[in-house]
């Protein structure tokens, strides 16, 4: 095994792509983790939330940093504030939604291959801006998702009216 480099990564630092009306941004990618991990950082508006899915090879991790996002993987759920940290296991259908204006989350995903389905997936963006929002071809995302092992189960979650209940 050969020793690897550290990765030392300033805040608006590392690849960024438009994925899916939001940013994500590469902070460690699978080569320079030797594919032990990769670690991303999105920003993401008010209502984004993935449709229900379910990764076949990748844990995913999600540390809060700012904003407020529920979170739901089987029958537990809820919703959680800058600070918080949220574990997805593989295999276990699950899905999330941002409910502040906006969230800023760093996600860790091992084993590594995330940024590869980000780059698949998304545009490239030249500087770590939220993109115009558009249309979502849920077709070709469930096609990439199954190319990196992750199945598309169901719909992502229906808008979030602070009105409703929980």
């Amino acid at each position: 095994m050969t020793a690897q480099s550290p990765v030392l990564v300033a805040r608006n630092d590392g690849e960024h792509f438009h994925f899916l009306n939001n940013l994500f941004t590469a902070k460690v990618t699978s080569e320079e983790s030797n594919g032990v991990m990769s670690v991303m950082e999105f920003v993401g508006p008010k209502n984004f939330g993935p449709p229900l899915h379910r990764h076949d090879v990748e844990d995913e991790l999600f540390y809060i940093v700012d904003g407020e996002v529920w979170f739901s993987c089987g029958d537990d759920e809820g919703v959680y504030e800058t600070g918080a940290t949220v574990w997805l296991p593989r295999g276990r259908p699950h899905t999330f939604q941002i409910r502040s204006d906006t969230a800023r989350v760093l996600q860790v995903t091992t084993p590594a291959q995330f940024e590869r389905f980000v780059a698949a997936l998304g545009q490239p963006a030249d500087e770590p801006v939220l993109p115009e929002p558009e249309e979502i071809d849920g077709a070709h995302v469930a096609a990439v998702c199954a190319e990196f092992s992750i199945e598309v189960l169901g719909p992502p979650p229906a808008p979030f009216d602070e009105g409703t209940p929980e």
